[in-house]
């Protein structure tokens, strides 16, 4: 009893001055996230003189969402897994996460936006509608702000829920003065545009082909924790429970707001490498990984480039109906491709790499710090936005800003600068990407040099590296 009690002094220490909410890769909360981000992301500078604001581009994943109905069965199977290991427990030995079970026991179906989501994405449009007058302002129109989501309900419920927030206070419906407003999907099966990893063959087999990697780096993670967990506990922890515990650490923090169970069971090093092991496999399968991951987002850019584009013809001409905004609500797979075209969360010497569409190196291993980071990158509700200005004073006519989660954002070819002359962002950071069709990117065969062949011919691989796992 002795060696539990200071156990539980230990880890009460750790984690004293370390924020697990802070650590949950993609599993993130919004708003612990955005205030993460005002720590690393510190410029807000205002536009340059005679600069307005005309348009706004959103990408935006789904707020907070309950476990989908995979991971409830994985839930599941982890209540009887630490019922077994209660056992192997002396009396008075209470350090397993206990009572998380009532909030899922018996559910069949999950993956639906929370309410803590719904709020994300309620304050979400308040806020935007705040710091944009000149785009929002006006009397609400479908074509002029219209809204597009995929056909997945935690989307779709949070474009209801980001609507309401902007428009709030703008119709005569119920005491929040709200006003009806559309929300427009394509079909599932074909949506180039929001859902494009699931149009995407070429990606699909590439992804199957990556992920074995990547699985391996994870379990050689969660054999290090639960070798250790097992040294402190006693307790025979394996991989896949560790694996789950983790699971249960993030669905826990996010959707339930408990940090005080599953999360203490983990030192802070060991949420760290954790947390490493999550982002990695966003990086890998989603991200910089691979040119794949993001080259198959250029629908999605190509619509973008086209919004743009229209908006300053029919500002140019002083068109009384203007396009002022496109809001899209969609997934983490559409985020981070998005993310990734535009150069963001890179390293300097990365830019170049990713503008001639080649693979970047996985994020570095804690303590060493790193930019791609989940919970900055995609948390829950996280957002990438483009808004076009208009300067009547000082030449370029037209500038583009990014933001990532609200956060002003510099993308890497535009010299230095928040406010990118609008030539200089199509020429250098839309174009290099559009020399390809999706078509092309995603059901073209992809060439295999004349060597490869040979060695698949004769069933012959490369030796294996020691350090492959970690290279993937």
């Amino acid at each position: 009893m002795r060696a539990l009690v200071s156990v539980v002094l230990l880890l009460s220490t750790a984690f004293a001055d370390f924020d697990v909410r802070e650590h949950l890769s993609s599993s993130t909360r919004y708003e612990v996230s955005r205030d993460l981000g005002s720590k690393h992301f510190t410029e807000d500078p205002s536009p340059p003189e005679g600069c307005v604001p005309i348009h706004l581009n959103l990408v935006a994943r789904h707020g907070t969402r309950a476990p989908t109905k995979k991971r409830l069965k994985q839930l599941e199977e982890l209540e009887v897994r630490l019922s077994e290991l209660a056992k192997s427990m002396k009396a008075g030995e209470f350090f397993l996460p206990s009572g998380w079970e009532a909030a899922w026991r018996g559910k069949f179906v999950g993956g639906e936006l929370t309410i803590p989501g719904e709020e994300e994405m309620f304050r979400l449009g308040q806020r935007i509608r705040e710091r944009f007058p000149e785009i929002f302002s006006g009397d609400y129109h479908p074509k002029i702000s219209p809204i597009l989501t995929t056909q997945v309900h935690r989307s779709a419920q949070s474009a209801v829920a980001f609507g309401m927030g902007l428009f709030s206070n703008k119709g005569s419906l119920g005491d929040g003065k709200h006003r009806a407003f559309s929300v427009i999907s394509d079909n599932k099966t074909n949506d180039i545009h929001l859902r494009f990893h699931d149009c995407c063959q070429n990606y699909k087999e590439s992804k199957a082909v990556r992920r074995p990697a990547v699985a391996k780096l994870q379990n050689k993670v969660y054999a290090q924790v639960s070798a250790a967990a097992t040294k402190r506990y006693k307790l025979p922890f394996t991989n896949d429970d560790i694996s789950s515990l983790w699971f249960l650490c993030k669905q826990a923090t996010s959707v339930l707001e408990i940090t005080t169970q599953a999360c203490k069971l983990f030192l802070p090093e060991e949420v760290r490498l954790l947390e490493w092991a999550d982002d990695v496999e966003l990086h890998h399968l989603k991200g910089y990984g691979d040119s794949i991951n993001y080259k198959m987002g250029i629908s999605l850019l190509s619509n973008v480039k086209e919004a743009i584009v229209s908006a300053m013809e029919e500002s140019a001409r002083d068109a009384k109906f203007l396009e002022k905004a496109k809001l899209r609500f969609a997934h983490a797979e559409t985020v981070l491709p998005f993310a990734c075209l535009l150069g963001l969360f890179l390293d300097g010497a990365d830019v170049k790499v990713v503008q001639e569409e080649k693979s970047v190196a996985i994020p570095p291993k804690p303590p060493l710090p790193r930019l791609w980071r989940g919970s900055l990158v995609a948390p829950f509700g996280g957002n990438t936005m483009l808004v076009l200005y208009k300067c009547s004073i000082q030449s370029p006519a037209f500038r583009v800003q990014a933001f990532h989660n609200e956060h002003p954002m510099i993308m890497p070819a535009c010299n230095g600068s928040h406010f990118c002359p609008v030539d200089l962002f199509l020429d250098k950071i839309v174009s290099p990407h559009l020399k390809h069709s999706f078509e092309v990117v995603c059901f073209q065969p992809k060439k295999v040099s004349w060597f490869s062949s040979l060695l698949r011919l004769f069933g012959l691989r490369r030796k294996p590296s020691p350090d492959d796992d970690h290279e993937l």
